[in-house]
């Protein structure tokens, strides 16, 4: 049984959302602000982690960049009501694995937990470990390094490196990134992979750039010389 956190001041939603969840047979944890979330997130251990933004106290981008900082790396889905495509960028930037926008059907709610539990960790320990240009990713032990340092990288950047590194330089549609790292399709004008691939070049030790966008195609790893 998977267990969640959901982390939302609505209680109406939260008590439908658990009736939802309960019956899928998930375990579910609720926090109504952003300080009680924070406490639960860090003293508990959950599979996957149901963040609202708009919360009293702190809100759910402090709440996920104090969750981050203290290498916490637990998935994330963010629910955000505010339209504004730079909100959902910002919650990725921080290190939030997908999000989706209120108000949302209880099914596709359901549809985005499930596949991303579905791709993390079980799919990545059936992977053999990969290495090319410097990469060397391990999903057995969930490590990743690059020129011998590890990284610290979210589910879905270990995920999308994955995915990347065992193309050995072959480039990768970011449909095929999107499904590998986040269990699904990406929709038109969906900005949440490129935000991904972006985190994970700065957290390279060097040459960011072996990292290639391909215009209209995808990203694939280059071999430096």
């Amino acid at each position: 049984m998977s267990k969640l956190l959901l982390v939302d001041d609505d209680a109406e939603l939260s008590s439908m959302l658990e009736q939802i969840l309960t019956k899928e047979g998930f375990e579910l944890t609720l926090a109504a602000d952003g300080e009680t979330g924070l406490e639960r997130a860090l003293s508990g251990s959950y599979d996957l982690i149901l963040l609202d933004v708009m919360l009293p106290g702190i809100d759910g981008f402090q709440l996920l960049q104090r969750l981050r900082q203290q290498a916490r790396n637990t998935p994330v889905l963010m629910l955000t009501a505010r339209g504004d495509d730079d909100d959902r960028v910002a919650g990725l930037e921080l290190g939030a694995d997908d999000y989706l926008p209120k108000p949302f059907y209880p099914k596709e709610l359901v549809a985005r937990v499930k596949a991303l539990l579905r791709r993390t960790p079980a799919t990545s320990v059936r992977q053999e470990a990969a290495e090319f240009a410097g990469f060397t990713v391990d999903p057995k032990n969930n490590k990743a390094t690059c020129d011998d340092v590890e990284l610290d990288l979210t589910p879905t950047e270990f995920d999308i490196l994955r995915t990347l590194v065992g193309g050995t330089g072959e480039v990768i549609s970011k449909d095929q990134l999107s499904v590998a790292a986040l269990g699904r399709s990406l929709a038109p004008f969906d900005r949440s992979l490129d935000v991904h691939v972006s985190n994970i070049r700065k957290k390279l030790p060097t040459s960011p750039e072996r990292i290639q966008t391909v215009r209209g195609r995808g990203y694939r790893i280059l071999q430096l010389a």
